[in-house]
C-alpha cells in the first residue's frame, strides 16, 4: 500500500515538473496580441513590439500602396501604417509537436508577407507567384508536414530598413528559443529577406542595436542579392510604368527617377524615389541592396533614357540621380560582405535560373531569375562557411519559395 501511494506521488510530481522549461521572452519585447483565427493554414499569429530605444518609424508612400492589407492589417491592430518597432510572428500547425530538433524561421522579401510568400502563393494570383497557375500551399506546409517546427516573421514596413528588420529577426529567434527551449534556429531568407537574415548573423546593425546572439545553425538564402542588384536602374523605363501613377502604375516599388513624363505631363514624385529626395525616403530597404553590375553585364542600351537612368541626369522623358548616387546614399552590400558571416553558421545559397516572370520586364543581360543575377544570388563573398550552393534552372525569382524543386533542395539542406 505504501509503495502504491509513493508511486502515485512520484507520478504526480513528474507531471508538475516540465522536462525542458521554457524561458521568458526578452524583457525588451512586449507581446501585444495573439490571433488564433488565421488564414492559409497557420496555427496562430502573435504581434510583438520591440521597446528598445532607437527604432524609427519609417515613411510610407502617401497614396497607400505600401499600407498593410488583408488579415495582416487586423494583426497589426487595424493600423494600415504600423510602427516599425512592431512585427508579427506566425506559427505553423506543428510548431510545438514537430519531430525535427531545430526549428525554422522564414523571412519574406520586399513588398511581400508571410501568407503569400510561404503559405498561399496564389493569394495575389499570377503576378504574385511568378506563374500562370499558382498553388495554394507553399514552403510552410511542405516543411510542416515533414516534421519541422516552422515560424515566419512579418514586418510592419514592406520595404523597410534592413538594419531595423535584422534586429527583429533576432527578436523572432529569441521568442522561438524561449518557447521551445532550444539554443539554435535555422533561418531561410528569400530575396530582400536575405538582407535582414544575413545582417543579423553578421551583426550589421544600427548604433543602438544588439549583436548576433550565436543562435543560428544554418542560414539559407533564396534568390538573395548577396552580391547586390541594379534592376531598378538597368530597366528603369519599363519598370516605371508599373510605378508612376500618371502612367497607370500602382506597384509598391521604388523608381530610379524623380521626374517622368506621362501622356505629355511632366510630373514629380520624390516619395517614389529609391534615393532620398525632397525629404522622402519610403524605400530604404531597396536602396540597401544596390550594387553596380554594368561592368559585368553592361547596360540595356535599347531602353528609353538608358544612360541618364543608370548614370544620372535629365533624359528625354525622365530625370534621376543615377545608381551611384543611390549607392552612396546607403547601400549595405559591401558592408555585409566585409562584415562576413560567423564560421559557426553554415550558409547555403539557392538561385533560380529562369528569367520568365509573368508581367515583369525580365533581367536578361546575364543569367538571372528574372530579377537577381545568378552570380549575385550565388556570391559567397564574405561567407565564412559555405554549406552548399545550387542553381534550379527552371525556377524564376517568384517561384523560389514554392516550386517543388526549390523546396526539395531546401529540405535537403535543413536535414
Amino acid at each position: 500500500m505504501v509503495r502504491r501511494v509513493l508511486a502515485v506521488a512520484l507520478l504526480a510530481l513528474a507531471f508538475l515538473v516540465p522536462v525542458t522549461p521554457a524561458a521568458a521572452d526578452p524583457a525588451y519585447l512586449t507581446l501585444e496580441a495573439t490571433y488564433t483565427s488565421v488564414a492559409n493554414g497557420w496555427a496562430k499569429v502573435d504581434r510583438y513590439r520591440d521597446t528598445t530605444a532607437g527604432f524609427v518609424n519609417e515613411q510610407y508612400p502617401p497614396d497607400g500602396r505600401g499600407d498593410q492589407d488583408g488579415q495582416r492589417r487586423t494583426f497589426f491592430g487595424n493600423v494600415a501604417r504600423p510602427s516599425s518597432s512592431r512585427f508579427l510572428l506566425y506559427s505553423a500547425p506543428r510548431w510545438q509537436t514537430g519531430t525535427k530538433a531545430t526549428p525554422v524561421l522564414l523571412v519574406h522579401g520586399a513588398n511581400d508577407n508571410p501568407d503569400r510568400a510561404w503559405a498561399n502563393p496564389n493569394e495575389s494570383g499570377g503576378f504574385g507567384c511568378g506563374s500562370a497557375s499558382c498553388p495554394s500551399t507553399g514552403l510552410m506546409q511542405y516543411l510542416d508536414s515533414r516534421g519541422y517546427k516552422v515560424f515566419a516573421i512579418g514586418f510592419a514596413h514592406k520595404q523597410g530598413d534592413n538594419r531595423q528588420q535584422a534586429q527583429q529577426v533576432g527578436d523572432a529567434i529569441a521568442v522561438i528559443k524561449s518557447r521551445l527551449g532550444v539554443s539554435k534556429v535555422d533561418v531561410i531568407g528569400w530575396s530582400k529577406g536575405m538582407m535582414s537574415s544575413r545582417m543579423y548573423v553578421s551583426s550589421v546593425k544600427p548604433s543602438w542595436g544588439r549583436n548576433y546572439a550565436g543562435d543560428v545553425r544554418k542560414l539559407i538564402t533564396l534568390g538573395g542579392p548577396n552580391g547586390g542588384y541594379d534592376y531598378p536602374f538597368a530597366h528603369g523605363w519599363a519598370h516605371d510604368f508599373s510605378i508612376w501613377p500618371e502612367c497607370g502604375g500602382a506597384i509598391n516599388a521604388p523608381s530610379p527617377h524623380t521626374r517622368m513624363t506621362c501622356y505629355g505631363q511632366y510630373t514629380y514624385h520624390p516619395e517614389l524615389s529609391i534615393t532620398p529626395t525632397g525629404g522622402w525616403d519610403a524605400y530604404p530597404g531597396q536602396r540597401q541592396m544596390l550594387a553596380r553590375w554594368d561592368g559585368t553585364f553592361g547596360v540595356n542600351t535599347s531602353a528609353q533614357d538608358w544612360y541618364t537612368t543608370y548614370y544620372g541626369g535629365q533624359g528625354f522623358y525622365t530625370e534621376g540621380p543615377g545608381i551611384q548616387a543611390a549607392i552612396n546614399a546607403g547601400s549595405l552590400i559591401s558592408t555585409i560582405q566585409n562584415a562576413g558571416t560567423p564560421s559557426s553558421v553554415s550558409v547555403y545559397l539557392l538561385a533560380g535560373g529562369a528569367a520568365n516572370i509573368v508581367g515583369v520586364w525580365n533581367e536578361t543581360r546575364g543569367p538571372s531569375d528574372g530579377i537577381v543575377f545568378v552570380a549575385s544570388a550565388l556570391s559567397t563573398t564574405g561567407v565564412s562557411t559555405v554549406g552548399g550552393t545550387a542553381l534550379v534552372s527552371t525556377v524564376n525569382h517568384l517561384q523560389l519559395g514554392w516550386a517543388t524543386s526549390s523546396m526539395s533542395q531546401v529540405a535537403s539542406w535543413l536535414a
